[in-house]
């Protein structure tokens, strides 16, 4: 079962990496990572732990030397020597509830690590909407700076007033000061990037997203990847070692049996033979086997509530991609028919349109850009967050 979890990390891992820009940052981000070297630590020392106490008590070795009185003259030397050992069925229960724990540590450091690279894949759409807006509000700036060279040129001629002439100067600076939001929003994205990829700087260039793919049925996809969620896995696993738990506490209520070597040595006399001995656990277990059940229960209806509340989510984020997908594809195709900012240049420097219509006319299809990109942006998170399973 640890090599089949391995496997899932692996290939899963490549499948959700597949024909993505930012492949290599996730890659590094695994591999760099700070909290998930600490948690691969800590997911190796759990298993340590919980393969401690499964096997048999050492064995106790007790020697007596007892000075006899005068009159007898004899001493006497005592040998103990006893073992302590479990109903074979109760030591091998507990090497499978160790090997079940393992497992679901396995599982924890899956659900761990599948976070960690979602939060990091989602600051890579971030900083490739980022990267795209840079590359937009270069463009606005280079037309902004030929519409006020054009104004300062027809002003001097006297073909321009000077209100025209200032609306040109204040959209320049504008879209300058735009410009400088994105990029400091790019290097805040950076350095969440850099953080989570333990301090090593990220270079992401990238202004388009790679293909995603959406799953066109629910039912038949989530049944195929349900099995994946390491938060399910990670529940029934802890169902099946607390059902576990309840069978094993159920032996414990079984005798403990002991056996050994006992010497005894008087003067020139001496005895010696084998010792037996039993532990009846009349008290000691008390409450033990009531507890192990209802945890046992309360594991089930975790279970339960894990699968209701996965089921729920997954159906929500999968609506939810679908009409984001839908409405970025609409703002796509309405800005692949038309470029309005070549046309309104053409327009008022023509003398065909005010200033003014001008401003509006570019101010409403640079927000219809702009909201193409936040469109495709929030595609990509939602697509992100429900694919994360193949992270």
């Amino acid at each position: 079962m640890k090599i089949n979890i391995f496997i899932f990390l692996i290939f899963s891992g490549l499948i959700g990496f597949a024909q993505q820009p930012y492949d290599s940052v996730l890659h590094a981000v695994e591999r760099n990572n700070t909290t998930l070297k600490a948690l691969r630590q800590s997911a190796e020392a759990q298993k340590l732990e919980n393969k401690t106490g499964i096997f048999l008590p050492g064995p106790e070795a007790e020697f007596g030397f007892l000075w006899g009185n005068s009159a007898a003259g004899a001493n006497r030397t005592d040998i103990n020597i006893t073992q302590s050992f479990d109903i074979p069925t109760i030591t091998g229960m507990k090497g499978r509830i160790a090997g079940q724990q393992n497992q679901a540590v396995d599982w924890q450091y899956a659900s761990n690590r599948r976070e960690i690279l979602l939060d990091a894949k989602l600051y890579c759409i971030d900083l490739v909407y980022l990267n795209a807006m840079a590359n937009e509000m270069n463009k606005r700036l280079e037309h902004a700076r030929e519409m006020e060279q054009a104004f300062s040129r027809r002003f001097k001629s006297g073909e321009a007033n000077i209100l025209e002439y200032n609306n040109m100067q204040l959209n320049l600076v504008s879209i300058q000061a735009e410009l400088e939001q994105v990029e400091t929003e790019r290097q805040a994205v950076l350095a969440q990037l850099k953080r989570l990829n333990g301090g090593t700087s990220i270079s992401l260039n990238d202004t388009e997203y790679g293909s995603v793919e959406l799953p066109e049925l629910f039912e038949e996809w989530y049944a195929r990847i349900e099995s994946k969620k390491p938060e399910l896995a990670l529940a029934q696993q802890e169902a099946v070692i607390r059902e576990g738990m309840v069978n094993l506490e159920r032996w414990h209520n079984f005798p403990l049996f002991s056996a050994g070597y006992l010497s005894e040595k008087v003067g020139s006399e001496q005895f010696q033979g084998i010792v037996a001995g039993i532990s009846i656990p009349l008290w000691e277990n008390k409450n033990q086997l009531a507890r192990a059940k209802t945890a046992a229960l309360a594991a089930q209806a975790h279970q339960n509530d894990i699968q209701l509340q996965l089921v729920a989510q997954a159906k929500s984020q999968f609506a939810k991609a679908q009409r984001l997908k839908a409405i970025s594809q609409r703002y796509s195709n309405a800005l692949k028919s038309f470029d309005n900012a070549a046309l309104l240049k053409k327009a008022l420097t023509a003398g065909e349109i005010s200033v003014v219509t001008y401003f509006v006319e570019i101010s409403a299809y640079y927000n219809i850009i702009n909201q193409s990109l936040e469109a495709e942006r929030d595609f990509q998170k939602a697509a992100a967050d429900l694919l994360s399973v193949d992270l």
